[in-house]
C-alpha cells in the first residue's frame, strides 16, 4: 500500500498505538500543495521513507523497518497536481531537471 493507495480510501495511515490519522495526513499533504502552488512549485525535493513524503520508498506500516516502493500521500498528491517529486536521494536529477527547465 502507499500514498496513492490512501487517496482513493484503500489503505490508511495509524500511528504505532494504533490510531488513524489519515485524515490528518490527506490534510497536511493538500496544504503542502495549495502551498506549493501559490509559490510556482514545479518541483519538490521529499525525503524518502516517510509515510507522508515518500517518494521512492515507503515503510510498510508494520514499525518494523520494512520499506517498499512507492509514494507517501503528499508525494502522491504533488504528483497528482503535475509537480515533480524527487527524493532526498536523487540531488543531481533535482539539479538536471531544475537546469532542463531554464
Amino acid at each position: 500500500m502507499n500514498g496513492e493507495d490512501v487517496l482513493v480510501g484503500r489503505a490508511r495511515v495509524l500511528e504505532v498505538t494504533g490510531g488513524d490519522v489519515t485524515a490528518e495526513f490527506v490534510e497536511g499533504g493538500k496544504k503542502a500543495v495549495a502551498y506549493a502552488r501559490e509559490q510556482g512549485c514545479a518541483v519538490a525535493l521529499l525525503i524518502d521513507g516517510s509515510p507522508s513524503c515518500g517518494s521512492g520508498f515507503i515503510y510498510d506500516g508494520s514499525f518494523s523497518g520494512t520499506r517498499h516502493p512507492g509514494f507517501g500521500v503528499t508525494a502522491a498528491l504533488m504528483r497528482e497536481a503535475g509537480i515533480e517529486v524527487f527524493s532526498d536521494r536523487e540531488l543531481d536529477r533535482v539539479a538536471a531537471h531544475i537546469e532542463a527547465m531554464g
